[in-house]
């Protein structure tokens, strides 16, 4: 147990931290010579007379000092097998200790990023959304009610149900026509949108990154065009191979916050899904497209 305790817990330790592995040789013969003086002593006058029938020669502690070859011979090698193989199953443990540790600080720090990195419904439209729906209830409109229960859905999905990493792809869509009826009320007749969905079944998905593409869209595609804007957007879910892409017209100028917004997008599938994931951005003429893929075959977090 002794030799256990100093090759574990005190000699181990310094050869990580050691700046004189000189020092550390003379430390480590030094304790494993008392060690071994120490074991030798406790058989001589403790077990021995214990077993023993006296009466019976004994070494004197000056001979148990000076027997070098067999405190190396039998002690050393007896005491310092069991410490070695002892000290190496606690490295195997603590490296597997400290790599769980390590990949749960990673996990959080994704998670932590992720938070961030979610894409939050902009000020903007909660604001224009909360005006426009006041004005319908000033007129009395029929729709107003279906305004607020529009809204409503889209605040408690956005803050209630996207703390997982996963959500289903059903209640997505279901986020992104709330949020397409609320955007229509900005532009009565002059908008066309145009969602065109194809599912084989049900999945899970990354939440909001959809929503963040079509807030985009509407964002610098709608929203800077004075004309009559259009927007396409195309749902495809095949064998787990899922396809969203969306078009805008768009006023052809640089908008420095539009590639920030897709910056961040980008940093959210790198961490749900890398390496399983394209996203391409295009301009043709004036039209803006952004088309993601997505393989669904992805292990769940």
């Amino acid at each position: 147990m002794i030799s256990t305790y100093f090759v574990a817990y005190l000699v181990i330790p310094k050869l990580l931290n050691v700046k004189s592995y000189y020092f550390l040789i003379f430390y480590f013969l030094i304790g494993s010579y008392l060690i071994c003086v120490f074991s030798r002593t406790v058989v001589i006058y403790v077990v021995e007379p214990l077993v023993r029938t006296p009466p019976f020669d004994q070494e004197s502690f000056l001979e148990i000092l000076t027997d070098i070859p067999k405190l190396a011979g039998s002690y050393f090698l007896h005491d310092f097998s069991t410490a070695w193989v002892f000290t190496f199953l606690k490295l195997l443990k603590d490296q597997y200790l400290i790599q769980k540790r390590a990949l749960q600080l990673e996990k959080e720090k994704a998670e932590a990023e992720l938070k961030i990195l979610k894409t939050q419904l902009n000020p903007h439209f909660l604001f224009n959304t909360l005006n426009n729906i006041y004005s319908l209830s000033l007129m009395n409109s029929s729709v107003t009610s279906k305004s607020i229960a529009g809204l409503s859905e889209i605040l408690d999905h956005v803050l209630y149900r996207c703390d997982g990493t996963y959500v289903p792809l059903s209640a997505e869509i279901t986020l992104l026509r709330n949020y397409i009826e609320l955007e229509k009320l900005r532009y009565d007749d002059r908008l066309q949108v145009n969602f065109r969905q194809t599912i084989d079944e049900n999945a899970e998905i990354a939440p909001l990154i959809l929503l963040s593409l079509v807030e985009n869209a509407f964002k610098y595609g709608a929203g800077e065009d004075i004309g009559n804007p259009v927007i396409n957007i195309d749902l495809k879910l095949q064998n787990n191979h899922f396809t969203f892409m969306v078009s805008n017209s768009f006023m052809p100028r640089e908008n420095k916050n539009k590639q920030i917004g897709l910056n961040n997008i980008r940093k959210q599938l790198d961490l749900i899904y890398p390496g399983n994931y394209e996203l391409n951005l295009s301009q043709h003429e004036e039209t803006f497209v952004a088309l993601l893929t997505i393989n669904l075959h992805h292990p769940v977090v």
